[in-house]
């Protein structure tokens, strides 16, 4: 359920740069996120549908950009990326480990149309 406070968010942060540019629609959105995320891309569409109905951000696409997880093995500092899973260091088996990247989200672009 927390994928609908995240895109409230998301329409949030549109509807704020379109204003401020003066746009007559939102066409694209292009986010940017991390595979450790929780955030499931189909939940956010479907509410995305909802909560954009009646703005000017309402037949604007979402695009999803999956980042892979990066980590740095803590023992021997070697780096390498899981999928969604955690996998213990493939050089020392170590499972001491630091995230480098994948818990990212973001909004990345917004694409507009200006004037009618």
């Amino acid at each position: 359920m927390h994928e609908l406070a995240i895109t409230e968010s998301i329409l949030s942060i549109a509807l704020n740069h379109a204003q401020k540019a003066q746009a007559s629609k939102v066409t694209d959105i292009n986010l940017v996120i991390g595979n450790l995320s929780s955030i499931i891309d189909d939940s956010v569409s479907f509410y995305w549908e909802i909560i954009s109905k009646d703005t000017i951000c309402s037949e604007a696409k979402l695009h999803f950009l999956r980042i892979p997880a990066r980590i740095r093995c803590l023992n021997c500092q070697i780096e390498y990326d899981i999928e969604k899973e955690f996998v213990p260091c493939p050089k020392c088996s170590s499972s001491s480990v630091s995230i480098i990247r994948g818990n990212e989200f973001r909004v990345d672009s917004i694409e507009i149309l200006q004037g009618e």
